[in-house]
């Protein structure tokens, strides 16, 4: 038979990067994956009924740490923290296993001149046994070992990615939900056979009525209809607390609105606006605009 081929240098560098570009997509997806989630969660919106595109998870982890310049250096400091926690970690986890194999040893001593003393033969056999036992001859417990050291290693790196994500998900969801959002203002116009909220274009500045509603049927909170049914247009000459409707999103045929948190709304570490889903109309009645910037009044 003949000898089996020992892998070349060439090959071995083949096969690390290899690892090393599996890891880094499977990491990139991660942190894409939970920062869309805490975003879309802060909006009441499951990432998984989105059908985004997978592209966008791999793409979005440029957002969680190449932002801003803050949000560099907050991604530097966690990557010095993470390696800090690493090594503290598997120093740790040395240390315990040292400790714990030196309290063995020194029982091991004990019993064996308990046992030689009793003349049990058998007992002290078995306790020279245990001790000219080599646990590092085995591959089986190097491999163990270094499981546990990967395992402690990605628990690490997915606990930071994870939190990056998630506050830097939620951080940029209150931003767009502001008034200073960059999300686009919209205008949606439709017939009225289409769309159940909104006021009429002849009449926009008269609040709809009861009557204007009589052929719908509702089911749970009336409040968070009432709360809406007189703010849907949009009012930016108000000083105080200007009334702006923003895209969120377009995906699957629905339209995704949301009326911006007003500045003593976002004093509220719990305030979240409502989002109003429309089905997109397939018979192109139906009027789409988006701005930068909402509408002013002339002067």
């Amino acid at each position: 038979m003949s000898a089996t081929p020992e892998p070349t240098p060439e090959s071995n560098i083949l096969g690390n990067f290899a690892s090393v570009v599996g890891l880094l997509g499977a990491a990139l997806f991660f942190t894409g994956w939970i920062y869309r989630w805490s975003y879309f969660y802060f909006f009441q919106i499951q990432v998984t009924t989105l059908d985004l595109p997978v592209e966008s998870f791999f793409m979005a982890p440029l957002q969680v740490f190449l932002a801003d310049g803050p949000t560099i250096f907050r991604s530097a400091i966690a990557i010095l923290l993470t390696a800090l926690g690493i090594y503290l970690t598997l120093w740790l986890v040395n240390s315990i296993n040292h400790k714990f194999a030196t309290t063995i040893n020194r029982r091991n001593r004990r019993w064996r001149f308990y046992a030689r003393r009793r003349r049990l033969w058998l007992l002290l056999r078995f306790l020279k046994s245990w001790q000219r036992f080599n646990i590092n001859r085995y591959n089986s417990i190097k491999l163990l070992r270094s499981l546990v050291d990967e395992i402690i290693i990605v628990s690490w790196v997915l606990l930071v990615l994870f939190w990056s994500a998630y506050h830097q998900g939620i951080t940029d969801a209150r931003h767009d939900a502001s008034e200073t959002s960059a999300l686009p203002a919209v205008t949606l116009i439709a017939k009225e056979d289409n769309l159940a909220l909104g006021r009429k274009l002849e009449h926009v500045f008269e609040n709809p009525s009861a009557k204007d509603y009589k052929e719908y049927r509702i089911i749970g909170d009336k409040g968070l209809f009432d709360d809406l049914v007189d703010k849907t247009d949009t009012d930016a000459t108000n000083s105080k607390e200007p009334r702006i409707w923003r895209l969120l999103l377009q995906r699957g045929n629905w339209i995704y609105l949301f009326p911006a948190l007003t500045n003593e709304q976002q004093k509220d570490p719990d305030a979240r606006p409502p989002v109003v889903a429309v089905q997109q109309s397939q018979s192109g009645d139906q009027l789409l605009i988006l701005s930068p910037t909402p509408s002013q009044p002339p002067k």
